[in-house]
């Protein structure tokens, strides 16, 4: 039995995409007679625009440890797909020529919540599509978790460790602003683990003065210092009940006053109480790295997963994680949806619990 698939990577890049790929070539491998893969340069423009390459085993030898992604990858937005490009090019007509003419029998797609609808899209048109729920955000719908998730939890975590002994030695306020625009489960996982006294996420809107109370009452209580961890999509109960087209009004105007949203906190705060504040972004580097252990074997998982659904001939899937176990979820059930924090989740209770303010 011989087996063609393509493989591409889209997207924002994170940890263990390369463990996960390896994951499914080594699957197939050891349970087809001949296969044939084809990797797509930088997502799905290499769908679009016929850049590919035949990988070999060797392609995938060494790679479980390595960051980033040997395919290349770009962002290209769903809502854009069936735009024209500026030669008049179909991209989605374009792409499902591309699919053909390699006689693919699957095309694994690996990427976020973007990069899923248009593989959704894919699926409606016909291909036999599986999609590997990655992002450091861990905002997919129908899965516990994302590969990458762990590795950027780990990286955030760290930032917040080094800060303590410098805010400890200054005595000040320290802001860590961790990504995530519109899910704060990255913010959250770091937050408790690095240990910050304060935790604004987008999911749970802040009112400053319920922060500046907390500082506050830490120095009352003689705590020489106090680390926020702020998602970068964190938003005030003000700018929360503003109307969609105001609130883009208002991020406009920030942008040319603030960096971003934990430069204005930082501002509130000063101005609020007085307190000195120092705001600290890891940025990219959360995405950036080799994935930790836990990331390479849930790739391995993953990729193992693709690689027996693909044997079978179940495709339109995603191959995601529910209880513990591998499943293949319809990518009709998920696709275009967000997994966000409750803000009943268990974690949340427990963080609060244990004095950690939300500035709610």
């Amino acid at each position: 039995m011989i087996k063609r698939i393509g493989m591409l990577t889209s997207g924002g890049d994170c940890q263990a995409l390369n463990a996960t790929m390896r994951g499914v070539v080594k699957g197939l491998s050891n349970s087809v007679d001949e296969l044939e893969v084809y990797g797509f340069d930088d997502g799905y423009k290499g769908l679009i625009y016929g850049k590919y390459r035949m990988l070999t085993s060797k392609d995938f030898s060494g790679i479980l440890t390595q960051g980033g992604t040997i395919l290349g990858t770009s962002r290209q937005p769903f809502k854009m797909m069936r735009v024209p490009d500026e030669n008049g090019l179909d991209k989605v007509e374009a792409m499902k020529q591309t699919y053909y003419k390699l006689c693919l029998d699957c095309l694994v797609i690996l990427g976020g919540n973007g990069t899923q609808k248009t593989a959704n899209l894919l699926r409606e048109e016909g291909l036999n599509i599986i999609h590997l729920p990655k992002t450091i955000d861990n905002d997919i719908y129908g899965t516990d978790m994302t590969f990458g998730f762990q590795s950027a939890v780990n990286i955030a975590t760290n930032a917040i460790d080094c800060i303590h002994t410098t805010a400890s030695s200054h005595g000040r306020v320290f802001i860590v602003e961790i990504m995530g625009h519109k899910v704060g489960s990255l913010t959250l996982h770091a937050g408790v683990a690095g240990g910050a006294d304060i935790i604004l996420i987008p999911e749970i809107p802040y009112d400053i003065k319920k922060v500046t109370e907390a500082i506050q009452k830490r120095a009352k209580a003689g705590k020489r210092f106090t680390i926020l961890a702020v998602a970068e999509g964190a938003i005030s109960k003000e700018d929360a009940e503003l109307p969609k087209k105001k609130y883009k009004e208002k991020l406009e105007a920030r942008a040319k006053k603030y960096p971003s949203v934990s430069y204005e906190i930082a501002d509130q705060i000063f101005q609020e109480i007085g307190s000195e504040v120092r705001v600290t972004v890891p940025g990219h580097t959360q995405r950036g790295g080799e994935p930790c252990p836990y990331d390479r074997v849930l790739s391995t998982r993953i990729g193992a997963g693709a690689a027996q659904a693909i044997v079978d001939g179940a495709y339109g899937v995603m191959i995601g994680v529910v209880n513990g176990k591998i499943k293949r979820i319809p990518l009709e059930e998920c696709a275009g949806k967000l997994k966000m924090v409750s803000p009943k989740d268990q974690l949340v209770l427990a963080a609060k619990q244990i004095g950690i303010s939300f500035g709610d």
